[in-house]
């Protein structure tokens, strides 16, 4: 198992469609420990392929409950939406791509995902609450999407003027 380096917002992987996962081997699954690895590290509850450079259309998620087999540390590959719900709620959202910045989102509160896992194998979750958030945010980043795509434009542009400032502190250039 190795840390991967997670990219920064202004990385084009960011920004691009992943593409499906094909083949289902070893190199894989050495991936997919290498994505909790560095996910863990980055003290973070979901991490997807694009986030370590990686344009495939993979991520994983731990939103750990006692007494629920669904919220286990999870690998979704290859995933779809099977329902969300008509009902919403709104949260803050954070990125490990786009550190220190949170803004609040709105999505269904509910939704079902069909997806692969390591081995290939079909299968689904029903999510609700912070599960359901985590899936949607990781989905996203499979689209180019992010969480700030989600607020609205003046929303972003503060955010986006927080970020900068953040990188410019800590001497970088975002």
């Amino acid at each position: 198992m190795a840390l991967r380096r997670i990219v920064l917002l202004g990385d084009p992987v960011l920004r691009e469609k992943a593409e499906p996962v094909d083949v289902f081997d070893a190199d894989l699954a050495a991936l997919v420990e290498d994505m909790f690895e560095t996910m863990y590290a980055a003290e973070g509850i979901g991490l997807a392929a694009p986030q370590i450079g990686i344009p495939r259309r993979i991520f994983v998620v731990d939103v750990r409950r006692e007494n629920d087999p669904e919220r286990r540390p999870r690998v979704v590959i290859n995933p779809e939406f099977v329902e969300r719900s008509a009902d919403t709620e709104k949260a803050a959202e954070g990125c490990l791509s786009i550190p220190g910045i949170e803004e609040v989102v709105e999505r269904p509160s509910r939704v079902r995902v069909r997806a692969q896992d390591v081995a290939g194998e079909w299968f689904e979750i029903a999510a609700d609450e912070l599960f359901a958030r985590a899936l949607q945010h990781e989905y996203d980043h499979l689209d180019g999407v992010l969480f700030l795509d989600r607020v609205s434009p003046l929303k972003r542009r503060m955010a986006l003027k927080r970020w900068k400032k953040l990188r410019e502190d800590e001497g970088a250039t975002a």
